[in-house]
């Protein structure tokens, strides 16, 4: 069978919102649960192993930098107020000098092993939720295996400008203060933090789809990695849809955040009736609830790709 070119894969179809052809795929996944546990399935293979590495790891830090002891005193974290900033930026100045050559030592080596193992797992999983999605798609792990590659290596760049805005903040406003004597400004720091957070995450949601159909049309079409590329770049008028969509799942993931930490903060008024016992179970639901439903939201998002990717695509 013949490849087409890359720029004739899709066309013009009817003219739908992407968000209706959303709200119709979601009640069609949620009546299909198998999909979203395949998800939840390989998702947690790799993610239990990396959180039992970060956590190990996290803890030998933590006490390399305590002198064994893993006494907050050591690190001049005790007693810690933010009635105080001046003395509280500080205290986290001295922590992060302490903490922060043990965690890049660290991370040198165990951030590309763990990314290499999520694309590795996320290559035969995702195989295995599209065949469950539609049977007649070809497998294509190794495809899968190179765009889940490159799509993590623009998440890594995303996160490190995302790290790099952090520092050049903190300096701006803390540390750069503190070493004239004057008293940092807290406030700017996190309005920094916030407004940069907010941007990087909007541009995110409006160039990362090219990776997320990418995969897709490759299945689809037997291309290849660079190919798919190419096609993804030029969808014409399929591309206002996956734009939409795609903000319309950041907007969605936001939403989950929030309404995680609404529900994390509602025992809280009645503490003094409550024990630590049930804030610990009251609060692991709410992060396995999270994380649930940001799963079935991923499978929403693929069984969308391959529904627009089918509506126009030239027979």
């Amino acid at each position: 069978m013949p490849r087409p070119h890359p720029a004739e894969i899709v066309r013009a179809g009817a003219e739908v919102r992407g968000t209706q052809s959303f709200v119709h795929v979601m009640v069609s996944v949620w009546k299909r649960p198998s999909l979203t546990a395949l998800e939840v399935l390989w998702r947690w293979v790799i993610g239990l192993p990396s959180l039992w590495l970060l956590a190990t790891f996290g803890w030998r830090i933590w006490l390399d930098a305590t002198g064994g002891t893993a006494d907050l005193a050591r690190l001049h974290l005790a007693h810690i107020t933010v009635t105080n900033p001046f003395d509280a930026a500080q205290r986290i100045v001295f922590a992060g000098s302490q903490l922060l050559p043990l965690t890049l030592h660290t991370a040198r080596w165990l951030v590309p092993l763990l990314l290499a193992g999520w694309v590795a797992v996320a290559a035969l999983g995702r195989t295995m939720v599209l065949h469950r999605m539609d049977p007649s798609l070809p497998p294509r792990r190794g495809m899968l295996l190179v765009l889940g590659a490159l799509r993590i290596a623009f998440l890594t760049a995303t996160v490190a400008l995302w790290l790099r805005t952090i520092l050049w903040a903190g300096a701006t406003t803390v540390t750069g203060p503190l070493s004239r004597g004057e008293e940092p400004s807290l406030v700017l720091y996190f309005t920094i933090i916030i407004a940069a957070t907010l941007l990087i995450f909007i541009a995110w949601a409006l160039t990362n789809w090219v990776l997320s159909i990418a995969p897709m049309l490759a299945i689809l079409h037997n291309l290849s990695p660079w190919e798919a590329l190419r096609a993804a770049a030029r969808l014409g008028p399929m591309r206002g849809k996956l734009i939409e969509i795609n903000l319309v799942m950041g907007i969605v993931k936001v939403a989950l955040v929030v309404l995680a930490l609404v529900f994390s903060s509602t025992p809280l008024p009645f503490e003094s009736y409550t024990t630590t016992g049930f804030l610990e179970v009251w609060w692991a639901g709410v992060i396995l609830f999270y994380l649930f439903t940001s799963d079935y939201f991923h499978v929403v998002r693929t069984a969308v790709s391959l529904a627009l990717c089918r509506e126009y695509d030239i027979r």
